[in-house]
């Protein structure tokens, strides 16, 4: 099992950067395959980023290709979203998301995740 706790959203101007973080408890987060879900208002959950247990194989939706990076640092269990050439579209809460059954290719679906943090809130004005 491991616990996610996502940190690092705000409020920032159309073309600013955030960089959300998420850090995860216990041992054995080199084996979970993890991914960014955000979710707007009266919208669904959607995928935004993913990586592979080794950090070598990523995915991203198409709305955030080319701005958004997604990393992990397996020695103190945390994988990170640097999101530039931020858009008012870009407003939702972010969640962090765990795979204990990864593969490759990383998964996109939210039902292939099995754990999840509280999320963090990213506003970005215009």
């Amino acid at each position: 099992q491991v616990q996610l706790v996502e940190s690092g959203g705000g409020l920032v101007q159309a073309g600013g950067s955030l960089r959300l973080s998420c850090a995860a408890s216990g041992r054995t987060f080199s084996m979970f395959g993890m991914g960014w879900f955000r979710q707007a208002p009266e919208k669904e959950r959607e995928f935004v980023a993913a990586i592979s247990r080794s950090g070598i194989s990523t995915n991203y939706a198409d709305s955030v290709k080319g701005r958004f990076t997604i990393s992990r640092d397996n020695a103190k269990n945390t994988v990170n979203l640097q999101m530039n050439s931020l858009k008012p579209e870009d407003t939702a809460v972010y969640y962090c998301a765990a795979d204990r059954d990864s593969g490759l290719p990383v998964a996109v679906r939210i039902e292939k995740y099995d754990y999840w943090g509280q999320g963090t809130q990213v506003t970005v004005s215009s």
